[in-house]
């Protein structure tokens, strides 16, 4: 009997927020306000249950109500939320400069990535064709907890509790030399890695918007183009490119 009641109220909760979405679906920069009957109209539902959500949304900052007191319109939440996704999405359009930059005076591949729902993805990726072995990494590719992009959104996302749980999911020892590369990752700013199957290093570092980290910016080789031991060749060279694109940004960069 207890499941079936969990397992209903876990149906109820999933409805509920498909429906928070479809309200929320409702604007756009054609359509930017609806009433409650309007809402029902088009996503048959009858009156007072639109009316219970719109309650609740304005409650929660999510919608607010228009000079015209029928009329609702995107809350603060909702266009505070609006603005960090469009900001992730215009260090696109930003960084590539200065990725090529970075790329022709290492002559290595230089990678953006945004954080995605559990790691960072790959998102731009500018390469040197000037040297004999070329690194490629594909746009799209999912990269794991103990990579340098990773280590670097691990250590500046303002969400810790949630990077808590992700570090959760490692083998508990993982988790302890982890936590200690975190630490130096926010002292000096710079992340590294070493795929040691493969001989790829990569030295990354984090780009930094008015809401704080937003992508990470590395350069990607081999043992014998980038060392992972020792002083790291090229760290002034990234360091000024995530300076430049974080001031283009409104942000300012991490530690060094």
């Amino acid at each position: 009997m207890a499941h079936g009641v969990d397992g209903a109220a876990s149906s109820g909760d999933i409805q509920a927020v498909s429906r928070v979405g479809q309200i929320l679906g409702l604007f756009s920069g054609a359509n930017p306000t609806t009433t409650v009957a309007e809402a029902a109209e088009q996503l048959g539902l009858n009156r007072s249950t639109t009316h219970r959500y719109f309650t609740s949304l304005v409650a929660a900052d999510l919608l607010e109500r228009t000079a015209e007191p029928s009329r609702f319109s995107p809350g603060s939440l909702l266009l505070q939320l609006g603005a960090a996704a469009l900001g992730r999405r215009r260090v696109l359009d930003v960084a590539p400069p200065y990725m090529r930059r970075v790329s022709h005076a290492t002559h290595l591949t230089t990678v953006l990535s945004l954080w995605g729902s559990s790691g960072p993805v790959v998102s731009r990726s500018e390469e040197d064709g000037t040297r004999s072995v070329l690194v490629t990494v594909r746009v799209g590719t999912q990269l794991g907890l103990r990579s340098a992009q990773a280590k670097v959104f691990l250590a500046f996302l303002p969400d810790q509790l949630r990077v808590d749980r992700l570090l959760l999911t490692l083998p508990e020892s993982e988790q302890d030399e982890l936590r200690s590369e975190l630490d130096e990752v926010r002292r000096t700013g710079i992340a590294t890695d070493h795929l040691v199957d493969s001989g790829i290093t990569a030295l990354a570092t984090g780009v930094f918007d008015e809401y704080g980290i937003c992508a990470t910016i590395a350069i990607v080789g081999t043992t014998r183009t980038l060392p992972f031991e020792g002083a790291h060749p090229f760290r002034d060279e990234l360091l000024a490119a995530a300076e430049q694109i974080s001031g283009a940004m409104g942000g300012s960069t991490a530690p060094r």
